[in-house]
């Protein structure tokens, strides 16, 4: 009698087996049996000192394997190449030529319902992914209005059932990476001091080119370098609490400083955001402060587009 291979004996049990590892005809036998497929979208991305360069497409291949589990079906590949964010500066990240993300996009998601997959979920890890799969699926769902196509981030996918609206590598997605991948999250990297080495040639590209979410800190907490919105019910309790990361298995509880109870420079205070210059104006007559701008953030109407944040 042959060995069996544990890992193998392991997605048996689970239900579900990656689109890779197939032979033809165990792929046409699975599409009859169980026409799902999940498709993980990420990017290679520098994602702070404390989580790995790939950290999107693995969340989203974690969060696929969860559904997975549950429903049976064939997980794809990480999709790596994405594009837009604001974060193509950074050393160790790979930003592709949006056309090219989406030609591979709708080639792959055509061919599967082609091949007979009735259900096909693509999973994006990478919140700006969320543009390019509004813009370049809508037309694919008509073609093959008889099957299921779903897809979206976390956020989008999960609506009132996820609460947390996303963040770049700061309290929410270290949350997520100690719950999904603890073991690749290293919390003791979190320190100040890194002085110009996250960029290539260890020096900073010119200011107004400079990304200012991930540039800006706040002093007392490295960790929370971030951009992107806090919601209300992630900011610190007055005294310090952590808030809901704290029910995360392993989340390191800094105490955090006392929230303002007043004061639009406050760093707790969630940010507004805008892409229309004409509401820019009406922002600042409310008495919002103008922040920065986050480059290339929205995909919209096949273009990336600047964010401004107040």
């Amino acid at each position: 009698m042959a060995d069996t291979d544990p890992a193998a004996e392991d997605l048996q049990q689970r239900g579900w087996k990656r689109y890779e590892e197939l032979r033809p005809d165990e792929l046409a036998e699975l599409v009859q049996r169980t026409p799902v497929a999940f498709w993980p979208l990420g990017l290679i991305e520098h994602h702070g000192w404390h989580l790995p360069v790939g950290y999107d497409g693995l969340k989203a291949e974690q969060l696929c394997r969860r559904i997975a589990t549950r429903t049976g079906g064939v997980i794809l590949p990480v999709m790596w190449w994405g594009a837009g964010g604001g974060h193509d500066r950074f050393l160790w990240t790979h930003y592709q030529d949006p056309a090219a993300t989406a030609a591979v996009l709708t080639t792959t998601a055509r061919q599967l319902l082609q091949f007979g997959f009735r259900v096909l979920l693509l999973v994006a890890g990478h919140y700006p992914w969320q543009g390019l799969l509004d813009e370049h699926l809508p037309p694919l769902q008509r073609q093959f209005a008889n099957r299921l196509l779903l897809w979206g981030t976390e956020v989008s996918l999960g609506g009132d059932a996820v609460k947390q609206a996303g963040d770049h590598a700061a309290r929410e997605e270290t949350s997520y990476g100690l719950a999904l991948f603890p073991h690749l999250v290293e919390q003791g990297a979190l320190s100040p001091g890194r002085g110009d080495s996250a960029w290539p040639e260890a020096r900073p590209p010119p200011e107004e080119s400079r990304h200012p979410g991930v540039c800006a800190s706040i002093p007392q907490i490295p960790c929370l370098r971030r951009w992107g919105r806090m919601p209300a019910r992630l900011r610190p309790k007055e005294g310090g609490g952590a808030g809901p990361a704290r029910r995360t298995r392993g989340v390191n509880r800094p105490r955090l400083p006392p929230r303002p109870r007043r004061g639009i420079g406050s760093p707790w205070l969630t940010p507004s955001s805008s892409t229309a210059p004409a509401s820019h104006g009406l922002l600042e007559k409310l008495g919002f402060r103008r922040e920065g701008v986050l480059r290339d953030y929205e995909h919209l109407k096949g273009r990336f587009v600047d964010m401004a944040m107040y």
